[in-house]
């Protein structure tokens, strides 16, 4: 989660928030194996793969707010949850994708994106700055898009409640995708002005 700049972090690997993001990164490979069930001639798991995304969703929540609550911000945290993120989005997107529940263009569109992010943490390495930090719009964006992908392979079924789930899935999906550029813009907008300051610098 995104933290205060001001606040005191500390070197502590085995807190209860790293802890927290420790368990969603074991829950990723998880996810992706119950979901892909089907694919390879097993029994549908749809419902359990529901259960990890929620315990993600709940604590992604959690470690934020237990590290800031207990002064147990990390340098390794700040590492762990935004990978944690982008590893549960590129693999929904894979696992959706693989049964055809997500449109390949929509799958291209977030993983372009993610190409861009990975082009400017690359441009500040060489500047000898840090990866960027995770900002509320970008936040706001995996929320969207975590809402969206449990509503999707929700959808993928019959009766009233598939019905449903489409038309909120599709909702989220489209406000995630449209945050997750726009968080992208202001990270390469952010990286000129770091790189612009730099040269003028020297």
């Amino acid at each position: 989660m995104e933290v205060q700049e001001t606040r005191v972090q500390t070197d502590r690997v085995l807190t209860i928030p790293n802890i927290l993001s420790m368990a969603r990164l074991v829950g990723v490979p998880l996810f992706l194996w119950l979901i892909l069930r089907p694919e390879f001639g097993g029994p549908k798991s749809d419902g359990w793969a529901l259960l990890v995304l929620a315990f993600s969703g709940v604590s992604d929540y959690l470690d934020g707010k237990l590290a800031r609550r207990w002064n147990q911000i990390s340098s390794l945290g700040r590492l762990l949850d935004p990978a944690a993120d982008r590893l549960y989005v590129l693999s929904t997107l894979l696992g959706l994708t693989w049964r055809e529940i997500l449109p390949l263009w929509l799958t291209a569109l977030l993983l372009a994106r993610e190409l861009v992010l990975l082009v400017m943490v690359g441009i500040l390495r060489r500047h000898g700055y840090p990866p960027p930090q995770v900002n509320f719009l970008g936040k706001a964006a995996t929320f969207n898009l975590m809402y969206a992908f449990p509503l999707l392979l929700l959808s993928d079924g019959s009766g009233w409640i598939s019905s449903l789930a489409a038309i909120f899935g599709w909702a989220f999906a489209g406000w995630g995708t449209t945050l997750y550029w726009w968080a992208g813009v202001l990270y390469v907008v952010q990286v000129r002005r770091l790189v612009r300051a730099d040269t003028m610098a020297d």
